[in-house]
């Protein structure tokens, strides 16, 4: 059964009896990007109808966005983009984007997954948590590891919300970010790299 299939959060907590709660996962303070990035964001803004479709969203905002914050963590981390990753028969695809730890055998070998980030496909966030969490179930079983934090993120593009999985409990972040605050957005997105970050460092990773 691929990640596509589960259609909401609630047919992968029955199928892998994942615990819920909705309460804070990241803080948010405000952070602006760079300059430069602000700048082609604000011209694409002016000049690209950039939630037109799935691609216009992806490839204006989405990959954009995780980019800019990659920047700040490719010494330790590694970005993937349609990287497909599997556990078994039930727990398998191609997530939208990953966030791992940098391979020591260079960019082309995919390392333990930490956040994944999945678009909401015709902006439906129901199915998306649904894709999100069977993802990071299946993150959790390769890394072999319950007790790491696997972080996940799904987006419109416009929209951003937030999730953990810790253990049998799944953490949804009960706000929404939106990109008419991007400094909220991209503060977010830094805040997950840094707990990402701190439990590397607190397990001696």
């Amino acid at each position: 059964m691929s990640f596509s299939q589960y259609k909401n959060i609630s047919e992968v907590q029955q199928t892998f009896e994942i615990k819920y709660l909705e309460k804070s996962v990241v803080q948010s303070n405000e952070l602006f990007p760079s300059e430069s990035f602000l700048n082609d964001f604000k011209f694409s803004k002016q000049n690209i109808d950039v939630f037109s479709s799935e691609a216009a969203r992806s490839e204006v905002v989405i990959s954009p966005l995780l980019r800019e914050v990659y920047k700040q963590h490719y010494q330790n981390y590694a970005f993937w983009i349609q990287k497909s990753i599997r556990y078994d028969d039930e727990l398998s695809g191609t997530p939208d984007y990953l966030f791992s730890r940098r391979s020591p055998l260079g960019k082309t070998v995919l390392e333990p997954p930490l956040v994944v980030v999945v678009e909401a496909k015709k902006n439906d966030f129901e199915q998306g948590w649904g894709q999100c969490l069977a993802q990071l179930v299946a993150a959790q079983k390769i890394n072999g590891d319950r007790h790491r934090t696997i972080y996940g993120i799904v987006t419109d593009g416009n929209l951003w919300q937030f999730g953990k999985l810790y253990d049998d409990v799944f953490t949804q972040h009960p706000e929404n970010f939106t990109i008419d605050r991007i400094e909220r957005v991209y503060g977010a997105l830094e805040a997950v790299m840094q707990l990402v970050e701190a439990e590397d460092e607190e397990k001696g990773e």
